[in-house]
C-alpha cells in the first residue's frame, strides 16, 4: 500500500518559510536525505548522505498533522532521488496540504503530482554543478505556480543567470525567478544594484530564516 512506502528522512521541523514567494509563511519541512550534487556553498551538507531514518508516509502525515498548519515543503538533499517522494506529495495533497517542492533541477520532474508547487534551482558556476541542470524539466514547470531560483555568489554567477533567463526564455516557464545571494560572499545591496541597473524582472530573495535565527537554527 502507498501509505506503507518508506522514505529516508534527514529531519522534520516547523519554521517560517525563508525562501521563494512563500517566504514568511509558517511551514512544516520534511527534509529527505541524500543528494546527487556537491555544491561548493551547500548549507545543508548533513543532508547529502543517506540517514537510514525511515518513516512511512502514514507516519509522516501523522507527525506533521500535530503542527496544525497547511503548508508543507519537501526538500533535501535532493528529494526527487527517492522514488517515494512523488507518492508522499500526492498523499499530502489528498489530505488538504499545500505542497512545495524544493529541487535542484537535475532529476526528472515529469511525474510530479499535479498541484505541487515546484521551486527549481538552476545551478550557477560557483556551485561547481552548473553543467548538471536537466533542461527538459523546464517543460514540466507550471507558469502560473512554479518558481526558478538562482543562488548567486559573484558577478560571474549573475551574468550566467541573466544569460540563462534570455536563452531559455525562463519568464515563460514560471511564475517567478528568484535571485538569492550567498550572504557571506555577495552583499545583498550589491546584487540589488545589479538587478536595478539592468532592470531585470526578477525577485531578490534573502534567506529570511537566517536573518531571524542565524545559520544554524532551522526553526522551532
Amino acid at each position: 500500500m502507498e501509505d506503507d512506502v518508506k522514505l529516508d528522512i534527514s529531519e522534520i521541523f516547523y519554521s517560517i518559510q525563508g525562501e521563494s514567494t512563500w517566504a514568511g509563511v509558517p511551514t512544516v519541512f520534511i527534509r529527505l536525505a541524500g543528494c546527487n550534487l556537491n555544491c561548493s556553498w551547500c548549507d545543508t551538507v548533513y543532508a547529502q548522505k543517506p540517514e537510514g531514518k525511515y518513516y512511512s508516509i502514514s507516519e509522516l502525515i501523522n507527525i506533521i498533522s500535530k503542527y496544525s498548519v497547511r503548508v508543507v515543503e519537501i526538500t533535501g538533499g535532493e528529494p526527487m532521488l527517492q522514488a517515494g517522494a512523488n507518492i508522499l506529495m500526492k498523499k499530502l495533497i489528498e489530505n488538504g496540504y499545500r505542497v512545495l517542492l524544493e529541487t535542484n533541477g537535475t532529476i526528472p520532474l515529469k511525474n510530479t503530482p499535479p498541484g505541487v508547487i515546484k521551486i527549481m534551482d538552476i545551478k550557477c558556476p560557483s556551485s561547481g554543478m552548473h553543467e548538471k541542470t536537466l533542461w527538459e524539466n523546464l517543460q514540466y514547470l507550471n507558469p502560473f505556480n512554479d518558481e526558478i531560483k538562482f543562488v548567486i555568489a559573484d558577478r560571474n554567477d549573475y551574468e550566467f543567470a541573466v544569460k540563462m533567463i534570455e536563452e531559455k526564455k525562463l519568464h515563460i516557464c514560471c511564475r517567478a525567478i528568484l535571485f538569492s545571494p550567498i550572504l557571506d560572499r555577495l552583499p545583498p545591496h550589491e546584487l540589488a544594484h545589479w538587478i536595478l541597473k539592468d532592470r531585470l524582472n526578477v525577485r531578490l530573495q534573502l534567506q529570511l530564516h537566517k536573518i531571524i535565527w542565524g545559520n544554524n537554527v532551522r526553526g522551532v
